[in-house]
This record gives C-alpha cells, sequence and structure tokens, in this order.
C-alpha cells in the first residue's frame, strides 16, 4: 500500500504499485503531494541505493551484438527466471525516415540482435511498438530505418503507437501540469518495456538517450507531432512523469553511431563504439551522457530525475563492463546561431519556440 506521507528518502518506483503486466493500478494524490508540483526540490538528493549499469565495447553494427547484449543481461542479473513467459516490448527510436544515416535512429542490427536475446532467455513473445514524433506514417519510418525486412525475417510484429487506442492513466508524479497521460492500450500487452534509444545530443534538453526515448509511446493522434502537448506542458517535467507513470524495465543503449550538434535530426554523425545496458534509466543516461563527456548534472531533466526516479552519482552507480574512460569521447554541443532580427519577429517568433 502506498503509505499517506512519503518520505523522501524512499525510492519513488518503490511507492508506485503496478500489476503484473507493468502499468499502475492506482497512485493516490499522496504522490503528488509529496513529490509532485515542483522541479527543484529545496532538499538533498535520495541515498539511493547503488544501480548497475553495463558497458561494452561494440566497435561495428557488423560484429555479434547478440552475444554483448546477452552477456550484458546476464551481469545485471537477467536470465531466464526473470525473462520465462514474459511479454518484452522493444521501444526504438525511430524518429525519422532518413535511408543510410546509422546516426539518426536506432540501428535495425541492435533491435534484431536484442530481440534473439531475448528469444533466448525463452520470453514469450517480443514484438516492436513506436510512435514516430516527426511523421505520421510509423511503417514508412519502419522501412526506410532499415528495419522492416529484419523484422519480417525475424517475424517480429511492429505495432504504431501513434494510432493506437488509448487508456487513461493518472499521472503520479505531477512535476508537469498534466494530470493524467493517455497510454497506449498496446503497453498494457507488455511485461516489460524496454527503451532502445539512439544515443544523441538534443537541441533543446541538451542530450537524449533512454527517458527522453519513451515520449514515443504517446499516441500522435493524442499529443500531436511532434508530441506538441508533452512541449506545452514542459519537456523537461515531461519526461520525468512519463517514465514514472509509464515505468520502463531496461534500458539498451545504441551508442556504436550517436549523433553530435543539432540532434535528434540534423546532428552529425559520431563514432562511439559503446552499447550501455541497465535497469534504471537516469544511471544509465547518466553513464550514457559520461561517455559523451557531457557532465549528467548539467542536463536538467537528468539533475531533477536524480530527486525522484534514480541516481547520477557515479558513486551510486556500480559500472560494469568497459571502463568509461577506456571508451568516452567528446560529443559537440548544439551550438545555437547568432540570433538575427528576422528571428525574432512576431510573425517567425511562434516557429522559433515550437520545439522538436
Amino acid at each position: 500500500m502506498i503509505p499517506a506521507k512519503i518520505d523522501d528518502k524512499l525510492f519513488l518506483n518503490d511507492l508506485i504499485h503496478v500489476d503484473r503486466r507493468g502499468f499502475l493500478t492506482g497512485a493516490s494524490a499522496a504522490i503528488a503531494a509529496g513529490l509532485g508540483a515542483r522541479l527543484v526540490a529545496d532538499h538533498a538528493p535520495p541515498p539511493w541505493r547503488t544501480r548497475s549499469v553495463f558497458v561494452a565495447r561494440a566497435s561495428s553494427y557488423q560484429i555479434d551484438l547478440e552475444s554483448i547484449v546477452k552477456r550484458g543481461l546476464a551481469e545485471l542479473g537477467i536470465g531466464p527466471k526473470r525473462v520465462r513467459g514474459k511479454s518484452i516490448l522493444l521501444k526504438p527510436n525511430l524518429v525519422e525516415p532518413y535511408p543510410g544515416s546509422p546516426h539518426i535512429n536506432t540501428h535495425p542490427v541492435l533491435i534484431a540482435a536484442v530481440v534473439e536475446a531475448f528469444r533466448s532467455l525463452e520470453a514469450r513473445e517480443v514484438f516492436v511498438a513506436e510512435g514516430p514524433g516527426h511523421v505520421r506514417d510509423a511503417r514508412l519510418a519502419v522501412e526506410q530505418a532499415g528495419l522492416a525486412d529484419i523484422l519480417k525475417h525475424l517475424k517480429v510484429e511492429f505495432i504504431d503507437l501513434n494510432h493506437d487506442d488509448v487508456d487513461r492513466i493518472e499521472n503520479p508524479l505531477r512535476l508537469s501540469p498534466l494530470a493524467e497521460f493517455h497510454l497506449p492500450k498496446t503497453l498494457r500487452r507488455a511485461d516489460w518495456v524496454v527503451s532502445l534509444p539512439k544515443l544523441k545530443t538534443h537541441h533543446w534538453v541538451g542530450a537524449t538517450v533512454s527517458l527522453k526515448n519513451l515520449f514515443g509511446v504517446l499516441p500522435g493522434v493524442r499529443y500531436g507531432w511532434p508530441k506538441n502537448v508533452l512541449h506545452q506542458a514542459g519537456i523537461v517535467p515531461s519526461i520525468l512523469d512519463l517514465n514514472a507513470a509509464v515505468r520502463p524495465r531496461l534500458a539498451i543503449v545504441d551508442g556504436i553511431v550517436g549523433m553530435e550538434g543539432d540532434g535528434p535530426i540534423m546532428g552529425s554523425p559520431k563514432e562511439l563504439g559503446a552499447i550501455v545496458i541497465g535497469e534504471n534509466l537516469v544511471a544509465v543516461d547518466a553513464t550514457a551522457t559520461r561517455l559523451m563527456r557531457i557532465d549528467p548534472a548539467t542536463i536538467e531533466y537528468l539533475a531533477i530525475a536524480d530527486r525522484h526516479l534514480g541516481p547520477i552519482d557515479a558513486r551510486r552507480i556500480r559500472q560494469i563492463g568497459e571502463p568509461i574512460d577506456a571508451l568516452a569521447r567528446r560529443f559537440e554541443p548544439f551550438k545555437k546561431p547568432p540570433t538575427a532580427e528576422f528571428h525574432d519577429s512576431p510573425r517567425t517568433r511562434s516557429l522559433k519556440e515550437t520545439p522538436i
């Protein structure tokens, strides 16, 4: 039962009860009262228990990625006993249908490797679901990202979340003004939601990894393209609220070829040669940003997540696999162009202030 009064030192995931499908069965107003409606807490971050994150060297998409993923899952204690009989939803980042651009979307070869890894652990089913933020035709994004043929070969179902029926779920964290989320009914089918993001810098929030990737679960028919409702409610608080509501179980980050500069679409490819895996998405994203030589405390949503969803302090993250310093490379952030008078004109200001 959720306590009537929230102790800020408790881990949020221990306060929210979920049913066997991984959905909220009821989060009381106590959570909103104890945690919500503020972006910056006036107390020190909770003393999180240590979270494990696996980092692997992966030099290209041509090597045996399935073995790397399976080794990472094993190192994290994820084996057949935990996966057997489970329905696994893989949520990649398929933001734009750009063929031949491995730095924009989660690479299809890595998605295939994750499918096969979970099948080897006796998952009941593994399927892929996504609601692209910039295109209304999700299947076009799947085809031009090079994923369609792989899914067909592996007999993996793809579900377009942009046009799914929805359930209304209370927003348990309430850092944003959104009282509830309209989540796709497909999420109810999954025992585990796995975030499979591409590692990128981002021109609005600094970096986008597994937490931000969850924007793609929200149906465009309800939230617009590119999920404008979330932008209007505030990108930073919406990232955190959505993750508290969906409660993804795992993140597997495609950092083999990432993106620097004007992400999430217009940036340049950056070879990093890494895969990052972990069960706490905040710890995963903090590790991923360190691989980009970005201090996670400078990424606003990660700094706030440290108070509510998981640790960013390296002392609270148990590093497994390759040390960060062995793989880290500096990713150039987005550099805003000099402001011109035209950009500040009343006719263009509304476009300039519409985030992507």
